[in-house]
């Protein structure tokens, strides 16, 4: 998590006055049930939540001698509080207050993703009925094959983003728990009720049952979901960078004025972002497998998995809201070029007709393998002598003996390859 990559909406989740404040919101809350079930006076409750602060370096300094962060908060806390504080953390343990604010946090970033996501699907929809019927050739493995349009290039981005849309909302409900349950999750020292008042308070549902941790396979999902939104980053990427290539220049990042894009080659424009995008996946990507490993913790807890965390929480969220800010971004600013997008497809003579004129010639008799061996004859005089595929085919006896020469006009109609845009595009956007 370093600053060329971050946000500050993403980052100040995981500032320690953020966290600090939520540890003290999940005590303060414990201790108004407590209250209310009698355990500890209303007015000691009232007193902390009037007198309850911390002091960030005082923990620090705590900490450096007792080597325990939880301790070293309660500590601090207590110096503002005073006597009342003996109340505090009743019944509980360090678990309770980290994994739930844990919890929390994630909670407050998938609120950002969401966000993020719904104004990537924004952009990509205009986008994509911007250019709904902009014919482009469609490529596999590489290598021309049928036309397709830009907006459906775009259609399927959306449908894509969409479906991780509802990815990242079950992520958020699968991490909204709350625990706090005591040592080793057996409610021994501390009423169940106390649970469910702070999960409410927060947002939260009380897990059903924690040991001494909220179970990580929770967390492994939520990983693991980040990690998927980031391979579709990816896949979005890629196709910008082939499509920005010079060979291809169907479309490219937008580049301001005053931009450079290279050090010693002042002619170059480079797909600096969507390269920038592809290296970001790759990072949130490599989060989800160590949260996958912590699910794996000995007997009803160790700490195997925490520093893990520490790490993957802040850095796996805020480099995704990065790169989907960025990726919006890109997308909204994409230089479309039609006129390449003809271009590219008139430079194989029309070989991307060639399904339907094996079609065509099997409805006219002709047995597939006769038919697939005459198409592929003439195409391959477009490959190596730059022929025009339909004057090949009008003067190959075995062809026009089948199909006449308007028959074979017919098959090089382009409307006929986008007939189909808008059913998949109402597939895709609905009715409106």
């Amino acid at each position: 998590m370093i600053p060329r990559y971050s946000r500050e909406v993403m980052t100040s989740i995981w500032e320690p006055q953020s966290k600090f404040q939520i540890w003290f919101e999940i005590e303060a809350h414990a201790c108004d049930a407590l209250a209310e079930l009698g355990v500890i006076p209303k007015e000691s409750a009232k007193i902390i939540w009037e007198k309850g602060n911390f002091d960030i370096d005082r923990i620090d300094e705590i900490e450096r001698e007792v080597k325990h962060d939880v301790i070293a908060f309660l500590t601090s806390l207590a110096e503002y509080i005073g006597p009342e504080a003996r109340f505090v953390h009743q019944g509980m343990t360090s678990s309770d207050v980290l994994d739930t604010c844990f919890n929390v946090q994630l909670v407050k970033a998938s609120d950002i993703l969401i966000d993020d996501m719904e104004k990537l699907l924004e952009v990509i929809k205009r986008r994509a009925f911007e250019h709904k019927m902009t014919v482009c050739i469609g490529r596999s493995h590489g290598i021309h094959a049928e036309p397709v349009t830009f907006g459906l290039k775009m259609a399927e981005c959306y449908a894509e983003m969409d479906r991780n849309l509802e990815r990242l909302k079950n992520a958020r409900k699968e991490i909204a728990t709350c625990a706090i349950s005591g040592a080793v999750g057996t409610f021994a020292n501390i009423d169940p009720r106390v649970e469910e008042h702070v999960a409410k308070a927060l947002g939260l549902e009380a897990e059903p049952v924690s040991t001494q941790v909220i179970p990580r396979d929770r967390h492994a999902m939520f990983f693991a979901t980040l990690g998927v939104v980031a391979s579709s980053i990816e896949r979005i990427a890629t196709e910008v960078r082939h499509l920005q290539r010079t060979e291809v220049l169907e479309a490219e990042e937008f580049f301001s004025k005053g931009q450079k894009g290279s050090s010693a080659m002042p002619h170059k424009r480079n797909p600096i972002l969507t390269e920038n995008l592809t290296g970001l996946a790759r990072l949130v990507r490599g989060m989800a497998l160590p949260a996958m490993e912590n699910v794996a913790l000995w007997h009803e807890r160790d700490i195997s998995h925490s520093s893990v965390e520490r790490m993957i929480g802040p850095d796996a969220t805020v480099t995704l809201d990065f790169a989907l800010a960025r990726l919006t971004n890109v997308l909204d600013k994409l230089v479309v070029y039609p006129e390449n997008m003809q271009a590219n497809m008139d430079k194989l003579g029309g070989l991307h007709n060639s399904q339907r004129v094996l079609l065509a010639l099997t409805q006219a008799g002709v047995s597939r393998e006769d038919s697939y061996r005459l198409v592929q004859r003439n195409a391959m005089k477009v490959w190596e002598e730059g022929a025009d595929f339909a004057t090949e085919l009008k003067a190959d006896p075995e062809v026009s003996s089948r199909l006449s020469d308007a028959e074979i006009d017919d098959k090089f109609d382009m409307g006929y390859h986008t007939k189909h845009v808008d059913t998949i595009f109402t597939r895709v956007f609905g009715e409106a």
